[in-house]
């Protein structure tokens, strides 16, 4: 199957070995990506395991699970990457009423012992 990440690799040899633990994800992009994978598969669990780990207790596992199964996740598009730590990019997907929805965040990351965290997102547009 191709990945759900837009990479144009299949998810065998894109996003699976980050979900799988065989591989962390080697920059806050590629974290990213793999992330949005975790909502269109979905894997709440890999969602929580990559939250930087001061703020998983703002996240539940139940609610990132459900969002991702509530919705069809269609396109990933990475807009910029002012940085290293920081990527903006817009989540493409159709909500449960069958709507069209886009979600435009400026993700921030962190690496902690060689491996990424998601930190925080800011709400774009």
């Amino acid at each position: 199957m191709n990945c759900p990440c837009c990479s144009g690799k299949t998810f065998e040899e894109c996003c699976k070995p980050y979900h799988s633990g065989e591989k962390n994800a080697p920059t806050a992009e590629a974290l990213m990506r793999s992330r949005f994978s975790a909502f269109a598969i979905p894997s709440g669990d890999y969602l929580m395991e990559t939250t930087l780990p001061s703020k998983r207790k703002y996240h539940r596992k139940k609610d990132l699970q459900e969002w991702g199964e509530r919705n069809t996740w269609t396109k990933l598009e990475i807009i910029d990457k002012p940085s290293a730590y920081k990527v903006e990019f817009k989540a493409f997907y159709i909500d449960e009423d069958g709507e069209h929805q886009i979600h435009h965040e400026l993700s921030t990351f962190k690496m902690i012992q060689n491996r990424w965290y998601y930190v925080s997102g800011e709400f774009l547009e």
